[in-house]
């Protein structure tokens, strides 16, 4: 009897006017190849995050995605053009987050 866990990015889209990323991550448990239970998580990530410090200024970080899986990191390479960072920027500004 072996029971094995496996965890399959199964669903990633990119939404809204800035282009962010939701990512589902399916947890599988199997026993003997036969599927016993699956549940999700999701994340989302958004190209910026923006701070507005004590001088009225603002500090714009841009996302590190070093650490999500290869297509995740080539899907925000392609959809988060410096247009639509500059895009979230501003529009982070005007919010005032």
């Amino acid at each position: 009897m072996a029971i094995t866990k496996e965890l399959i990015e199964d669903k990633i889209e990119v939404v809204g006017d800035y282009k962010a990323i939701q990512v589902r991550t399916a947890t599988v448990i199997k026993e003997d190849g036969v599927e016993l239970s699956r549940s999700f998580h999701r994340h989302a990530l958004d190209c910026v995050s923006s701070v507005q410090n004590d001088d009225d200024t603002w500090t714009h970080t841009d996302t590190d995605v070093s650490g999500e899986s290869t297509e995740v990191q080539g899907i925000a390479s392609a959809v988060w053009t410096t247009d639509i960072k500059n895009a979230k920027k501003t529009a982070n500004e005007n919010s005032g987050i």
